[in-house]
């Protein structure tokens, strides 16, 4: 038997929604569901509208909902729009249509996600943030606040947009976000070779006297390619950071003390 709803959802359900997502979407994280108890929550209120409070159908679909889910958090708000369109229509004849949509779209969804807003955006608007702030350009600051906001904007409008296109959105946006996701992926490229080049003031100080003839390694190492050492070093620290356990802040903490080393030592200077 259909149990169609006949609840529609408002801008108000969206709000809500949108705000508990920003808030809570990993409450209750384990390594059990991951995000699934946070997804129920988020949707919870309007779940409720849709089934009616303490019926079989809410509990159902609470029961749906409180399984493992795991997405980029950036973009989870997309799956939750199609879902919330699916129910409205459907009723509890479509949870096991959305129990495979989310298993479908989590994993795509979170390899563009983290790729655009855990990596390229951070990476290439902070990057380019900081360096007009170590110049002195107070702008740098402002940058970074507004590649932010647009962020939050892009979360906050994507969840009316995915419950508005249903489950076209997925067919009709997959070609462009992966033509998006590839051309961020080259522009990052790009960006963190230019950051190379102009924010690692790293050289070798080392000068041989040789008779009358002063040899200095660093203008040899210059004439074979310009910001050779830089580059090395940015290849070691990628090298580190792909071995097993290793973090971040490990990295991190053998680069300074690397660097104080070879500085005392003289093997490494700073450009001038």
């Amino acid at each position: 038997m259909a149990t169609k709803t006949n609840y529609k959802l408002t801008k108000k359900d969206f709000r809500q929604i949108n705000r508990r997502n920003l808030f809570f979407n990993q409450l209750g994280w384990n390594y059990e569901k991951m995000q699934g108890s946070g997804y129920l929550f988020i949707i919870m209120p309007q779940l409720r509208k849709l089934y009616g409070d303490h019926t079989p159908e809410l509990k159902k679909a609470m029961k749906a909902h409180n399984q493992f889910f795991n997405t980029n958090p950036f973009v989870n708000t997309i799956i939750q729009g199609v879902d919330l369109a699916i129910e409205e229509n459907k009723g509890t004849d479509s949870l096991e249509t959305v129990s495979g949509l989310k298993t479908g779209l989590m994993g795509p969804l979170a390899a563009i996600g983290d790729s655009i807003f855990a990596s390229l955006i951070p990476a290439i608007m902070g990057a380019i943030a900081a360096n007009m702030a170590v110049q002195g350009n107070p702008f740098g600051l402002v940058l970074w606040l507004i590649a932010n906001l647009c962020v939050m904007y892009l979360r906050w409008i994507q969840l009316p947009l995915a419950y508005r296109e249903g489950t076209n959105l997925v067919t009709k946006m997959q070609g462009k976000l992966n033509s998006l996701t590839d051309a961020a992926t080259l522009l990052g490229v790009y960006v963190v070779g230019a950051l190379v080049a102009t924010l690692i003031s790293v050289q070798v100080p080392f000068v041989a006297n040789i008779g009358k003839v002063t040899v200095n390694l660093q203008n040899e190492l210059d004439m074979i390619m310009p910001k050779l050492v830089p580059g090395v070093i940015v290849a070691l620290i990628y090298w580190l950071l792909g071995r097993k356990k290793m973090t971040s802040t490990k990295a991190i903490f053998i680069v300074i003390i690397v660097a104080v080393i070879c500085s005392a030592l003289g093997i490494l200077g700073k450009t001038a």
